[in-house]
């Protein structure tokens, strides 16, 4: 009989379930290491403090052995806190004044501070420290993410993306700093809106599960998110409560889950902050509170990885949950003297909890550690806690823990396997974090058994663009030009606490360009094949001479007050294509993959000569082109390009003139019309020049397959 397949995006209330246990929760050991000789010790520069009265300790999510305890003292591990250590400090000649630590952040393979309202880093793998460039305001807070699926640009794009801000400014008036350099470069950030929005800013958050920046606002006791792209950003997230200042963890994976806490509240979202629910306390199946904060307990640390969540109290409680889907109660251990002002946690491996304490010492400036393990796994098959056995016996797929691409009309395929216990018939869920982008289609079905007799059961995943199903409302897909990310996980619904080991599938889907394709221009007829050049010569150091009359370093289309001398790559360029200049050309353009051609590309694109000649036009105007709307070109992108160059005109702001979407009235129908490719047969025309060209090619066509944009070889006359 087939199993029942949900598809839920919706997220659901956390339980705290208090219950009771007789036996230790776990047995301490200290850590002292390097303290068998009598030397002499001394910590070199400026002592770090963490802010806070409480507890934080932050785990790099990729790099398992690396840690940053934040207290009274602060403490930075590559080994798990598996040998004693000097307390961390900053150069005196960093000069930051106050060491006070009001925020820490691992981007990629360093540690951000903010130090004294600026941001420092510290790259513990060479040891050394630098200050942050381009923030000209004082910052509080940092924010960002870690993705550790894979070395693809997409995933070190998200580990190298920070946000700085202060926190409590007034949003409408908040600096917000962006980097993309793992904290190294900030640049002023723009928030569409912003200046309309009230209250105060309570954070700033680049949410790749949804492909969105979120700004949380608050306002009279209440905070919400606000969103920065279609088509969440036409509202905001509903509402929660906002008392004290709330701590907030994005835990890992990029799948949307939130943790917001302070002493007296506990607060969870497992969709970027459309939805943020209170923890209820729950006694058996009766709930004793339906908010943390009516427990009247106080909230020391938080701790969470990729699946679980744990929570240490002041009052010696300790909770555990996992983060699964629509399976978020959390159970309380038995209480036991764990709990102090320096105490923190930290998961070590999957089910493996720690409580640990530094421990200074009278002889050495090195500290201790004191480790409390706690095996979650060997708690939770006590019987006395009254836990349902798990009902899955395994739940397994290929695509666990890795990175996809998505292109333009393309799909993936995905295949998982759950094998319940016998009698049971758990329920699977496939969900991806950002509907918005990515469509799913899922069955399932028996696949045979297993040599005990337990039925398998297959689970086939169809993933494509939303936009490509065909059935979502307009208004709920994103853009098709902008390339987004969302997560794809398989889980269990109402999966049992006591499922420690059966983790969710998780997998992250980059819907974008495709690294593995790229544009091959053919180049059949070579200057070199002519005997016009010599390739050997082009190898040696090749460089020419681009007249002062012919080119504009700018791209305005004006003459340039000297000479520029170019040298040649040849690795990168080869042989130059041959065009005569009184032969209209049209480049060919190629799609491979994989070392395979695909397709002739017929999509539309645009030229644009990198060193600036504007010696050649084009075949067609706007009007022997037959535009309706008068058409883009380069002259007004690049008046708003920034800082992108080359790389202004694309899929994601182009707008063709033969479509009913162009608004702008068709004016100068003389003018060339610069886009190749597409409905028209446009051609590039030269000035009678001889000289070498050297194009940047981009398609510019937003429904056709992504392929990254190339530099042509540019013809020799």
């Amino acid at each position: 009989m087939l199993l029942l397949l949900m598809v839920a995006a919706a997220a659901a209330t956390l339980r705290l379930c208090p219950l009771a246990r007789a036996q230790p929760l776990c047995r301490t050991h200290t850590v002292r290491t390097g303290k068998v000789f009598h030397t002499r010790q001394r910590i070199q520069g400026d002592r770090l403090y963490f802010s806070s009265m409480t507890t934080r300790l932050i785990k790099h999510p990729c790099k398992k052995n690396v840690a940053l305890y934040l207290g009274r003292q602060v403490f930075l591990t590559t080994d798990n806190f598996e040998s004693s250590l000097l307390p961390f400090s900053i150069p005196t000649s960093m000069q930051v004044g106050t060491p006070k630590v009001t925020s820490a952040h691992f981007a990629g393979p360093v540690l951000l501070l903010v130090l004294n309202q600026k941001v420092y880093i510290y790259d513990y793998e060479v040891n050394s420290w630098n200050a942050s460039v381009g923030i000209k305001h004082p910052v509080s807070h940092l924010s960002g993410d870690n993705c550790c699926y894979s070395e693809h640009p997409s995933c070190m794009d998200i580990s190298n993306s920070v946000f700085a801000y202060l926190h409590g400014d007034q949003v409408s008036e908040a600096n917000i700093y962006f980097s993309d350099s793992c904290g190294y470069t900030f640049q002023k950030f723009a928030y569409e809106r912003q200046a309309e929005l009230a209250g105060s800013l309570g954070g700033v958050f680049y949410f790749h599960s949804l492909s969105q920046v979120g700004l949380l606002l608050i306002d009279q006791g209440k905070a919400m998110f606000c969103y920065s792209h279609h088509p969440v950003n036409h509202s905001f997230g509903l509402p929660f409560d906002y008392n004290g200042t709330l701590d907030i963890l994005i835990t890992p994976g990029q799948k949307g889950i939130l943790i917001f806490w302070f002493e007296k509240s506990l607060l969870v979202s497992w969709n970027a902050g459309q939805l943020v629910d209170p923890v209820e306390v729950k006694e058996g199946r009766q709930i004793v509170y339906s908010s943390l904060s009516e427990a009247k307990v106080t909230i020391h640390t938080v701790a969470a990885n990729e699946n679980e969540l744990a929570v240490l109290t002041q009052e010696n409680h300790l909770y555990y949950g996992n983060l699964g889907v629509l399976s978020r109660s959390l159970v309380k251990f038995a209480d036991q003297n764990i709990w102090s002002q320096e105490a923190a946690l930290m998961f070590t491996n999957v089910g493996m909890l720690e409580i640990l304490t530094p421990l200074p010492d009278s002889v050495f400036l090195a500290f201790d550690f004191q480790k409390c393990p706690v095996n979650i796994q060997a708690i939770l098959m006590d019987p006395k806690l009254q836990v349902d056995v798990c009902k899955v016996e395994l739940l397994q797929g290929e695509f666990e823990n890795k990175m996809y691409t998505i292109d333009m009309n393309s799909a993936l395929e995905l295949t998982a396997l759950m094998i319940p216990r016998p009698g049971m018939s758990p329920v699977p869920l496939v969900m991806v974090s950002n509907p918005h982008s990515l469509g799913l289609q899922a069955v399932i079905y028996e696949d045979g058994y297993t040599y005990d007799g337990n039925t398998k059961h297959r689970l086939n995943i169809s993933l494509m663009q939303q936009h490509h199903w065909g059935r979502a409302d307009p208004n709920f897909t994103s853009s098709i030009r902008r390339p987004t990310m969302s997560t794809i996980t398989v889980d269990i619904a109402n999966k049992e606490i006591s499922c420690v080991d059966l983790k969710p599938l998780t997998a992250l889907v980059s819907v974008g360009c495709d690294l593995e394709k790229k544009i091959v221009i053919q180049n059949e007829i070579t200057a070199c094949y002519n005997g016009i050049l010599d390739p050997v010569a082009l190898q040696d150091n090749y460089s020419y001479v681009i007249e002062r009359d012919a080119y504009d370093p700018n791209f305005w289309g004006q003459k340039a007050t000297r000479d520029l001398v170019v040298h040649y790559h040849y690795e990168q360029l080869g042989c130059p294509h041959l065009v005569y200049y009184d032969t209209p050309w049209k480049p060919v353009v190629e799609l491979w993959r994989g070392g395979k051609f695909k397709e002739v590309v017929e999509a539309e694109y645009v030229l644009l000569e990198v060193n600036g000649l504007f010696t050649y036009t084009y075949s067609l105007t706007a009007g022997t082109a037959f535009c309706t709307a008068q058409p883009q070109n380069w002259t007004t992108i690049l008046e708003h390009a920034g800082d992108k160059g080359l790389f202004a005109w694309d899929r994601e702001n182009y707008v063709s003139c033969h479509t009913d979407d162009n608004k702008a009235p068709l004016r100068w129908p003389d003018v060339p019309y610069q886009i190749l490719g597409g409905p028209t047969d446009n051609k590039v025309v030269f000035d009678q020049r001889n000289g070498m060209y050297i194009f940047f090619l981009s398609i510019v066509d937003p429904h056709y397959r992504r392929a990254p944009s190339s530099c042509s070889r540019g013809p020799s006359c």
